[in-house]
């Protein structure tokens, strides 16, 4: 009886085993078709969204190359401040050449350098003009430079122009040539006449010309704004006396001379220039006395 029972345990136990690993079978079923019922109601082509631009690039600089941006002209651009600072200073110093050496020394301290010198020496002064162009951001110091220390400033002018309007004007023009430079030359290579095709290398002809004109116009903007330009002028004035002067009385006497001596040829050829009037009047009178004889006649 005692065997009976243990047999009868025994297999009501191996019974509920069996029904537990089925109904954790069956659960684990469900959950796997309800994961698959999810799966399937997504759409199969469901695109991934774009990632976020990063934070070191600016919208505006980033490259957009859908179908819509190539078939319009560019808008829009951000360009930064342009301005151009020019300036026109005059001193007067005591010695050029020495002023001369100490305006190497501030150029050099300044970055900037000579683009121009003309010196003149005349009997009453000296004058030295130099183009200097220097970086924009080292404009300020450099004129402080000259104004302090180097002599007595005569006159001083600086100006500022502001060309953000020209430049980013010239800047949008030349994208929107640039993109109809290209679609121009799609044309042509699908032209089947040689009458479109002289029309359209016509007008790429002209638009290449036109682009030739606008880059170089940036180009010459981006100089400007970038080195500054001052245009100085060094001035000495020369004191003449009997006490001060250099020259001595020989040299004096002998400049006189040769004045006089030119002073002189000048007028002789001046005299001689009038030969016509000379020929002329021998004539006049030879006329006017034959006119008065047959008078008294």
């Amino acid at each position: 009886m005692k065997k009976l029972l243990l047999c009868f345990c025994f297999l009501t136990l191996i019974h509920c085993r069996k029904n537990e690993s089925q109904s954790f079978d069956a659960a684990n079923l469900v959950d796997v078709v309800e994961e698959d019922k999810i799966m399937s109601a997504k759409p199969q082509n469901a695109e991934i969204p774009p990632p976020p631009p990063r934070e070191e690039e600016p919208l505006h600089a980033v490259a957009d190359n859908s179908d819509s941006d190539q078939n319009h002209p560019v808008n829009n651009q951000t360009v930064s401040k342009k301005i151009i600072k020019n300036g026109d200073m005059k001193i007067q110093v005591g010695d050029v050449q020495k002023t001369r050496e100490q305006i190497n020394t501030i150029l050099k301290s300044n970055k900037a350098y000579l683009q121009k010198e003309e010196f003149r020496n005349t009997d009453v002064d000296e004058n030295l003009d130099l183009t200097i162009r220097v970086p924009h951001q080292n404009f300020d110091a450099l004129i402080n430079s000259f104004s302090n220390g180097i002599g007595s400033v005569l006159s001083k002018n600086i100006s500022s122009d502001d060309v953000t309007e020209e430049y980013t004007d010239v800047s949008i023009k030349l994208a929107n040539k640039k993109i109809y430079l290209e679609k121009y030359r799609e044309m042509l290579k699908s032209a089947k006449t040689t009458k479109d095709m002289l029309e359209i290398q016509e007008n790429i002809r002209a638009l290449e010309d036109e682009i030739d004109v606008s880059e170089g116009r940036l180009r010459f903007i981006d100089d400007r704004v970038n080195y500054s330009t001052l245009n100085l002028s060094l001035y000495k004035e020369k004191v003449r006396s009997s006490a001060t002067s250099r020259i001595g009385f020989g040299n004096r006497f002998g400049d006189s001379l040769t004045e006089g001596w030119n002073s002189f040829v000048e007028f002789f050829l001046g005299i001689i220039s009038l030969w016509p009037f000379f020929l002329l009047v021998p004539v006049m009178v030879f006329l006017w006395r034959k006119w008065r004889n047959r008078r008294k006649k």
